[in-house]
């Protein structure tokens, strides 16, 4: 399988480029391929302009050169995954904006759908699993990326999995939480999903 990996932090020493590193790895280990685009470095601008705005018109319309090419990355892949924090309980503005102009209408929705066999989410919470699920915070994400956005674009097997506590200065923690992303990249194509809001904590 073919992997399109996106990950969105401003720092490559952070703990989402080193979650990144490991899931990549397993994902190798099982005999995937497996592309890294980096949001920051590659310069990519996730102010959705006039040339990308949606057009209802029914007319296909080609968007921006920046937009159509990642397009046509993302058709060369037969899966995704989205490393990123989760910052004010949502994706951070440049991954969101990535979404806003890549799967757009007559691509991701509208005409076309999304041909992607499996979608993760892989999200990193400097809070704890009780904080989340004190005010459903962790159901109210995976609501939004799987059924709101990852259904709605034809992608029916997607997971969101949250990576808690991830300030914590325990290198124990630490490593625990390196080796669940080299577990999720070599175990990837297992398993299914039907794109419900439920959130595998493991």
């Amino acid at each position: 399988m073919k992997v399109l990996i996106v990950v969105s932090h401003p720092r490559t020493n952070s703990l989402t480029f080193a979650i990144t590193e490991r899931f990549v790895q397993g994902l190798q280990a099982a005999g995937h391929e497996a592309e890294v685009l980096d949001l920051h470095r590659c310069g990519f601008d996730p102010v959705l302009r006039e040339a990308d705005e949606p057009d209802w018109s029914g007319t296909p319309k080609t968007y921006s050169a920046e937009a159509e090419a990642e397009i046509a990355r993302m058709k060369r892949y037969d899966a995704l995954a989205y490393i990123f924090p989760i910052w004010w309980y949502n994706v951070p503005a440049m991954l969101k904006g990535y979404i806003d102009r890549v799967w757009n209408n007559g691509y991701a929705y509208g005409s076309g759908k999304l041909h992607h066999e499996r979608v993760l989410w892989l999200g990193l919470a400097a809070a704890s699993l009780a904080h989340f699920e004190k005010r459903n915070y962790d159901q109210m994400l995976a609501q939004q990326l799987n059924v709101g956005m990852a259904n709605y674009a034809g992608i029916a097997n997607s997971k969101l999995e949250i990576l808690y506590d991830t300030l914590d200065a325990d290198q124990r923690h630490i490593e625990r939480l390196l080796e669940r992303a080299y577990e999720l990249g070599l175990h990837y194509a297992e398993g299914s999903g039907d794109g419900s809001p439920a959130v595998e904590h493991e």
